[in-house]
Order: C-alpha cells, then sequence, then structure tokens
C-alpha cells in the first residue's frame, strides 16, 4: 500500500493549487513513519495482532464508502479472483511489514520496503508482457546490493555486525519479511494494473482489510499470540496506528488523483527520510553507514524505475496526441 505511487496511472485534472499533490505525499510519508513509530513503541502486543486491529480500521472506514456508492461487497465475477489476491498479498505484505518493523530497526525495514517499484518493473515484465530494459536490470541489480548492505549477511561482512536491534537471526528474520512485503507489494501492483479501473477503489480496500483480518486471525490461532493490550498506553498507539495508517493512505490516494505517478514516486521517497530522522530523535539509534549506503542504492534504483515509467508514459502520452 504504501507504495502504490507505480501503477496509479497519474492522469492530471485541472487544479487550483499547484504542488497540492506532492504536498498530499509528504504528509502521507510523514503519517505512514509516525506510525512506523508508534508500532515500536508498543510493548507486549505481537504485529499480526495490530495488522488485525489495522485490518478492522480499514473495514470501518470503507463500509459507508461501499454502501454509498453501492458498490456491493463481491466485485464484478470476472474480477474477484483478482480482487482475492489483491487482498491476500496486499494484507500479507502489511503484516509482514509491520513484522520487520518490530524486529528491526526503523530505517532499515522503510528502505528495504522501497524495492518494491523494482520488483514491480520485473513482475510486470514477466506477468504483463511490459518492456524491461537493461535499465530496469541495472535498477534491479543495485537494489539488490542495498538489500545485502542492510542485511549484512555474515558470510561477507565477518561475524560482528554492529548497529542491529537485539540479536542477527531476528535482524535477518525482519530482513527477509521486508523483502517478501515488498514483492507481495509489488504483486499488487501488478494485479491492479490488470484490473484496470473497472473496479472500485473502495471495493480494492474492503477485499484487502476482509482477507487481512481472516488472515491475522488464523496466525493469531496458530502462534497463539492472541493478547488484549492491557495497558492505557498499548491501547492508545492501537488506535493511533490505525488513524494514522487510514489517513497515510486516503493522502497517498489523493495525491495521486491531482498528481502525475512520476513526481509522486519520486516525492515518496520522503518516507526514508522521516524514518532515519524519527529513528534517531525517538528510539536513539542512529543508522550505520551500511544503512545510509543501503538507502542511497534502494532510493536510488525506485526512483529512476519511477522516472523512466514517469518519461515512458509522457512520451506515449504525447505520440496518442499526435
Amino acid at each position: 500500500e504504501q507504495g502504490a505511487v507505480e501503477w496509479s496511472g497519474g492522469t492530471k485534472k485541472k487544479f487550483t493549487c499547484p504542488g497540492l499533490g506532492l504536498f498530499y505525499t509528504i504528509l502521507s510519508a510523514f503519517l505512514f513513519s509516525v506510525a512506523s513509530l508508534f508500532l515500536k513503541k508498543i510493548e507486549d502486543v505481537h504485529s499480526v495482532e495490530i495488522s488485525a486491529f489495522r485490518c478492522v480500521f480499514q473495514m470501518a472506514f470503507v463500509l459507508p464508502g461501499l454502501i454509498y456508492y453501492k458498490t456491493g461487497f463481491l466485485g464484478p465475477k470476472g474480477k474477484r479472483v483478482f480482487l482475492f489476491f489483491r487482498g491476500f498479498l496486499g494484507s500479507g505484505a502489511m503484516i509482514l511489514l509491520y513484522y520487520a518493523f518490530q524486529v528491526m530497526p526503523l530505517a532499515d525495514a522503510t528502505v528495504i520496503t522501497f524495492s518494491s517499484p523494482v520488483f514491480t518493473s520485473l513482475l510486470a515484465w514477466i506477468f504483463l508482457k511490459e518492456k524491461y530494459s537493461l535499465w530496469d536490470l541495472l535498477f534491479t541489480l543495485f537494489t539488490i546490493t542495498g538489500v545485502v548492505l542492510i542485511a549484512r549477511p555474515p558470510f561477507l561482512f565477518g561475524s560482528s555486525i554492529t548497529g542491529i536491534e537485539g540479536n542477527y537471526t531476528n535482524h535477518l528474520k525482519g530482513t527477509i519479511a521486508a523483502v517478501v512485503s515488498a514483492v507481495s507489494t509489488a504483486s499488487t501492483f501488478v494485479i491492479l494494473r490488470k484490473m484496470g479501473k473497472s473496479v472500485s477503489y473502495f471495493l480494492s480496500i474492503w477485499y484487502y482489510a476482509v482477507i487481512g483480518l481472516i488472515e491475522c486471525i488464523v496466525a493469531l490461532f496458530v502462534i497463539d499470540e492472541w493478547t488484549l493490550p492491557y495497558c492505557g498506553t498499548d491501547r492508545l498507539l492501537l488506535i493511533l496506528i490505525g488513524l494514522l495508517g487510514l489517513g497515510g493512505q486516503i493522502f497517498i490516494t489523493k495525491a495521486l488523483q491531482i498528481e502525475k505517478a512520476g513526481p509522486v514516486a519520486i516525492m515518496k521517497t520522503m518516507d526514508v527520510v522521516f524514518a532515519f530522522i524519527l529513528q534517531i530523535l525517538f528510539l536513539n539509534h542512529l543508522p550505520t553507514w551500511w544503512t545510509v549506503g543501503g538507502a542511497l542504492c534502494v532510493v536510488a534504483s525506485s526512483s529512476g524505475t519511477a522516472i523512466r515509467k514517469w518519461q515512458h508514459n509522457s512520451k506515449k502520452a504525447k505520440e496518442n496526441e499526435i
């Protein structure tokens, strides 16, 4: 969801305030970053349970929209399979991302999720037969380099690793969760692109929330981690995470309605900047140079992918006009 920039083919409408779309993007990035900071502050609630609360918030938000626009709850017959997978992969990406936030430094997890545009290009090439250039391959390799710098596997970096939270096993688990989350996010973009604009935005989020809630409940029974957050602070933080996540999603959607996808994708890199700032200010955790290097690799790749996609779409639009 956080990268929903990629494929929402930014058609530009007339609007009065220039730069409003980019302001919405920064606001969305800030809300998502604060939500992930609160996630780290919650002491005794498992990330899967936090995801379940988030899904309940999404459902409460979407329900009035579904009723008002009379979209129904299942969607068009031919699109239900796509909607199911969009919900399954999208919510799976959120659950994995929340887990990564809990077990590894905030900035590290945020940077890895930024690799999703690069995976989107790769998956679109495989499944939608879209063009995959040498530049795309270069960005993919660059992204993998960035992720390796953040994961810092012992066979490359030796056994004494600094700048991680807790033990290396958790750091590695978090890295794997964040990478799988980025790939799942990329898959949802490809599915949304395949569905086109024939399915309501509300219906798309409805599937995401309902299937996500089911996934969370099943997972909580399997890992036996269901606990009612007993202290007032944790309960407040859970509500705030739900509200901030929702706000972030609304603003990124609004940004894409009034601004082209390319500039929004580039402005979205503010997510990483906010993650670094919040980590230093509130978690007293200075990022290592490895993380900074990895961040530069991943952000450069995802921005490069977005710019190329934007140029390609602009060129196509001009050709169509002619």
